[in-house]
């Protein structure tokens, strides 16, 4: 199934006919693609899904070619990011080039799925530029970074369910809710490797997120759970290159605190309000998804 998403990304990209762009497209990883994985088990493997999830799929990576540019990334899944590799200019363009490909393709689609699609394209971006925003300063307030994941991680992927439910007749505001729900899941868990993983296993430095102003779920709780000192300390540390002694502190804390369990937890509860959406249907393999990324390791 996968090996048919790719096909059609690699038709969509060599219809542009431009030598550069297919040899910096051939160096990006694909990665697992849950998006194509949810619309081919809500709405079933057809010409029509394939194209759909080949859409998806290169709006994603447009995303994240911007990002790594935006957190001057070094590494993308183990790889040398496309900026870091030729530059940032390059970089911004493949992205730009990816989008409008995607964009160009959508057209041709059912006119409810190319709203869907677009109109998340644009919930992603704004994410982005709250997450910019918050990056400023170390930010407290947990509904603010739910707000922003939400837009700028969960809102292609509840795209997505809620497309394939378009194509399938299925309810799409239970699946849109499942799809919302996954994505809120996704970015969680990648809150919490980030500081659980070592660096080999998440193919990017250990403790990241702080480093680059990223004050994720895990941060926030814990400094809900800090004393005003340790507080303050935490504070002193948010964009800074840690030593050894001070990444220790931190995860030490996250260990006194239980802040893994209580970040879980919210992961679970969330998880639970998607598969309660989709309960009335008979695809185990849908409840799975969502547990599964709640037990991933990388």
């Amino acid at each position: 199934m996968f090996e048919k998403v790719k096909k059609c990304m690699d038709e969509f990209v060599y219809e542009c006919g431009h030598k550069q762009t297919i040899k910096l497209y051939n160096h990006i990883s694909q990665g697992k693609m849950l998006r194509s994985s949810l619309i081919i088990e809500i709405a079933g493997q057809s010409e029509k899904t394939i194209q759909l999830c080949a859409v998806i799929e290169m709006i994603h990576l447009a995303s994240l070619l911007h990002d790594d540019v935006i957190d001057e990334a070094p590494l993308r899944r183990g790889k040398e990011t496309i900026h870091k590799l030729y530059d940032t200019k390059t970089a911004i363009m493949l992205g730009d080039l990816l989008y409008s490909k995607a964009f160009s393709k959508l057209t041709l689609m059912d006119k409810d799925i190319a709203f869907c699609v677009s109109n998340a394209v644009t919930s992603l971006s704004i994410g982005e530029m709250l997450d910019i925003e918050l990056s400023n300063s170390f930010n407290t307030n947990l509904e603010t970074y739910i707000d922003m994941i939400e837009k700028k991680t969960a809102s292609l992927i509840e795209a997505s369910t809620k497309s394939a439910s378009i194509l399938a007749n299925k309810n799409q505001t239970n699946f849109a809710i499942y799809g919302n729900s996954i994505g809120l899941c996704f970015q969680i868990i990648d809150d919490i490797l980030d500081v659980t993983q070592d660096s080999s296993t998440l193919g990017k430095p250990c403790l990241l997120d702080f480093k680059e102003g990223k004050t994720t779920i895990v941060y926030i709780l814990l400094y809900q759970n800090l004393s005003q000192t340790d507080k303050n300390r935490l504070k002193s540390y948010f964009k800074k290159d840690l030593n050894q002694d001070q990444q220790n502190w931190i995860k030490q804390m996250i260990h006194k605190h239980d802040i893994i369990s209580k970040t879980k937890q919210i992961c679970k509860n969330i998880a639970k309000d998607g598969l309660d959406a989709i309960k009335n249907e008979e695809n185990k393999k849908l409840f799975d998804i969502i547990n599964n990324i709640i037990d991933r390791e990388k």
